[in-house]
């Protein structure tokens, strides 16, 4: 395991019914190419060494024999390939009754016999027939697999395999209302194996992926399964080799459907999440007390490989926070536009409150504030011109974003003002001493905390309450002047990363009928990021950029990412931040801003300890009432030495 990742894989060998000889050179074949690839695990489909689809053949002693056979091969296999965890399935034969079997192989051992729990015996399915289900309560008795060779039989097991906490399963199991992996993961197991031999119906594979998502989610744990493929009868069944490894909720492995030759999917589970989130969620350990049954547990003898050169096998999303495809981005959007609809119509509802004032510059965040307030008072049925946008110039104000404040305004319909703060700033400079030449924190902050006290005092003017456009990337930052912008009667964007805030105001563009206000949007989202606190260059272009001076916000949107909700280390996060940016920031780049964000991310907790209220939006938030209680006083020396060490 390396960087808190395990390696898995699920195999799906091409198969010949009844021919235990061919299949089980296929399973060495591809346990060989999984041990070659890193993998510490892999897992084949139910009954692989004999093929599912057998029917009465299952109870003919030569295909028996040939199960067993085929098993003693793959162990002898596997002393070549060492350290790698190898579950194949196969029909066994205990007592006077046969069994559904997963078989779990280790250099060249049997670990254990696993039998199926729950037999389906419905539509196309005839298990019953044929094999007699798990014993219940197994504590692990040992059975004689062949000659000489004693190994436990159990279903429901969790075993320790280099310090990762496996289960396994098989196929129906998966689908009962309590599966049997249920009670592993509240036994610790960490990573799921399963055998399966689903047949293809439409639809189904649509529910599978989902039924392997949740499972997955639900139980805080990865989920590897492997599915039988090209080869089995298709006298009234079809079979495509489905390949897929969930990983807490994400699928992060699948194959390539209707293939006919072997197949191999990898990737990298991630079990230090997996481990973060169960301490994190105090409901998983209270289920675990409440509903876990004792079951059997086994150390296996396993030191996990190190792999040279490694490189994970996951795809890492650059952008968390945002949808990853087209097709989910209008979804999302618009249920993080109903979500902040709905907290802004509640509070006004709640106070009594019909007025609105915004302070409108031109960016971003001011700009999805005022569509999400048009909305709200449109759901409301109140009228626009009872919002009122204010667009306050000043030192730095352009031309480019005092130009598309006010044409936002003027084709949303709201009530508009325009009052320089320059004068007012000015005066204030004359008043505490400040040489208004040196552009230092004093000289940008008395424009905020200016522009502030003017919305808070229209609001006081006009019965209105001041609606706060500061976003959740600049409050984990601290980027927002302490009781300037930093403050409001309630912070609409709160819960909304800056990188989704691009994409939210892009959607508007998309969806709107006017023209001018299409075109201003757009703009919006291609002018650079800047509080325009520094007078402008001679040319009028904006001077002053934040991603210059903080570094880029969608690095810094994937540290607050893996730091909330994943819990992870500066030294895993440059990882993994490295695989997501490849190509476009180095590793030095990487390094150089996360040093910024610990920093700042400690130093500034104090401004989010009296942030107003604002909707929370997704799994990461900042509120100190809420998802983040964080002490104003932590220190950062523990994070920024390890980042020191990395340089």
């Amino acid at each position: 395991m390396q960087h808190g990742f395990f390696r898995v894989a699920s195999a799906a060998p091409k198969v010949t019914v009844g021919n235990t000889a061919a299949n089980t050179s296929n399973i060495v074949s591809l346990i060989g190419r999984a041990h070659a690839a890193g993998a510490d695990a892999v897992v084949f489909p139910e009954l692989s060494i004999t093929g599912y689809t057998c029917g009465e053949l299952f109870h003919n002693a030569t295909l028996l024999k040939g199960a067993v056979d085929g098993v003693k091969e793959i162990v002898l296999a596997t002393l070549s390939t060492p350290d790698i965890l190898v579950v194949v399935g196969a029909p066994i034969v205990v007592g006077h009754a046969l069994y559904n079997c997963a078989v779990i192989i280790l250099n060249g051992k049997v670990e254990a016999v696993v039998p199926k729990t729950y037999i389906p015996n419905y539509n196309e399915f005839y298990e019953k027939r044929w094999f007699t289900a798990a014993p219940k309560n197994g504590s692990g008795e040992l059975i004689e697999l062949y000659p000489g060779v004693e190994v436990p039989f159990v279903a429901g097991g969790v075993y320790n395999f280099g310090g990762v906490e496996i289960g396994v399963e098989v196929c129906e199991d998966l689908w009962t209302p309590i599966p049997p992996s249920s009670h592993m993961a509240m036994n610790g197991a960490e990573v799921i194996f399963n055998l399966s031999a689903s047949d293809d119906l439409v639809g189904k594979y649509s529910y599978l992926a989902n039924l392997l998502r949740q499972q997955s989610a639900r139980c805080f744990c990865a989920y590897v399964y492997a599915s039988a493929g090209f080869g089995e009868s298709s006298t009234d069944l079809v079979f495509d080799a489905k390949l897929v490894i969930a990983d807490n909720g994400n699928i992060v492995g699948i194959n390539k459907r209707w293939q006919g030759e072997n197949q191999l999917v990898m990737g990298d589970v991630d079990i230090l999440a997996i481990r973060r989130d169960r301490v994190h969620n105090t409901s998983f350990n209270d289920c675990a007390r409440r509903e876990a049954k004792e079951l059997y547990k086994k150390t296996l003898p396993c030191t996990l490989r190190p792999v040279d050169n490694w490189q994970l096998l996951r795809n890492i999303d650059a952008h968390p926070f945002v949808p990853a495809t087209d097709e989910n981005l209008k979804e999302r959007c618009e249920e993080i536009i109903g979500i902040q609809v709905a907290g802004l119509a509640q509070r006004l509802d709640a106070t009594g409150c019909k007025r609105l004032v915004i302070g409108i510059s031109g960016g971003l965040d001011s700009t999805l504030a005022l569509l999400v307030a048009t909305r709200t008072f449109d759901r409301l049925g109140l009228d626009r011109k009872g919002i009122l946008g204010v667009t306050m110039p000043g030192f730095g104000t352009t031309d480019r974003t005092r130009n598309n404040a006010i044409v936002l305004m003027e084709t949303l319909g709201v009530d508009m003002r325009e009052i320089s703060i320059v004068a007012a700033v000015n005066q204030h400079f004359e008043d505490i001493g400040h040489d208004a030449s040196v552009h230092d924190v004093t000289y940008e902050n008395c424009q905020a905390r200016e522009r502030t006290q003017l919305l808070m005092d229209i609001a006081n003017q006009t019965g209105a309450m001041v609606l706060g456009t500061g976003d959740l990337s600049e409050l984990a930052l601290g980027w927002a002047t302490y009781n300037g912008d930093h403050m409001s009667m309630y912070g609409v964007n709160a819960g909304v990363p800056k990188t989704l805030v691009k994409h939210l105001v892009r959607y508007f563009a998309t969806i709107t009928d006017n023209e001018a206000e299409r075109v201003a949007l757009l703009d919006i989202v291609d002018t650079p990021i800047s509080p325009e606190l520094i007078p402008a260059e001679a040319d009028g272009t904006i001077s002053q950029k934040t991603e210059d001076l903080v570094g880029p916000y969608e690095l810094h949107d994937f540290f607050i990412y893996y730091t909330l909700r994943c819990g992870s280390t500066p030294r895993r996060i440059l990882v993994l931040a490295e695989k997501a940016f490849e190509g476009v920031y180095d590793r030095a780049t990487i390094l150089k801003w996360e040093k910024v964000f610990f920093r700042r991310f400690f130093s500034q907790q104090f401004k989010r300890s009296c942030m107003p209220d604002g909707p929370k939006i997704g799994s990461v938030c900042l509120s100190p009432r809420g998802d983040w209680r964080m002490p104003s006083d932590a220190s950062s020396a523990l994070w920024l030495k390890e980042l020191e060490e990395l340089s």
